[in-house]
This record gives C-alpha cells, sequence and structure tokens, in this order.
C-alpha cells in the first residue's frame, strides 16, 4: 500500500473518530483492542493494519469497513 494510501486512510479513521463525540484515540484502541499508540501511527499513516485490525477498528467506530476504505479511496485519489 502506498504511503499515501496508508495517510488517507489514517485520515478517514481520524475523521470518523472525530464524529463520535467523546471518542479519543484511547477509547478507540480500547474498544477496537489494541494500544493508543498503534491507532496513533495507523492514524497518521505511518502503519499499515491487518485486514483483521481494519474490521476491528471499523466496528469500533460503527462503520462498514467497505464505507471506511471507500472514504480513504476517494482522498487518496484526490491526491
Amino acid at each position: 500500500m502506498s504511503e499515501a494510501a496508508l495517510k488517507a486512510l489514517g485520515e478517514a479513521i481520524r475523521t470518523r473518530r472525530g464524529e463520535i463525540e467523546g471518542l479519543s484515540q484511547e477509547g478507540l484502541a480500547d474498544l477496537a483492542g489494541m494500544h493508543r499508540t498503534y491507532v496513533s501511527e495507523i492514524e497518521r499513516g505511518l502503519r499499515n493494519p491487518s485486514f483483521r485490525n481494519l474490521f476491528k477498528l471499523a466496528a469500533a467506530l460503527e462503520i462498514p469497513l467497505s464505507d471506511l476504505v471507500a472514504q480513504a479511496e476517494r482522498a487518496s485519489a484526490s491526491s
């Protein structure tokens, strides 16, 4: 996955997290069963999360994974 795609995915996750009132990185990490620093690195485009972890994040964010990926694809294509 390209660096731009990873950054777009991280931004899509961060944007969705921001839409959920009061959901911090730590809160998202707890809901997804991950460490806060790992979620931070994903949001900054520094990590390439596994398919399994993407499903966990999408579930914690209460959004279909396909919607999350579509948002990232749109952002990546426009940059």
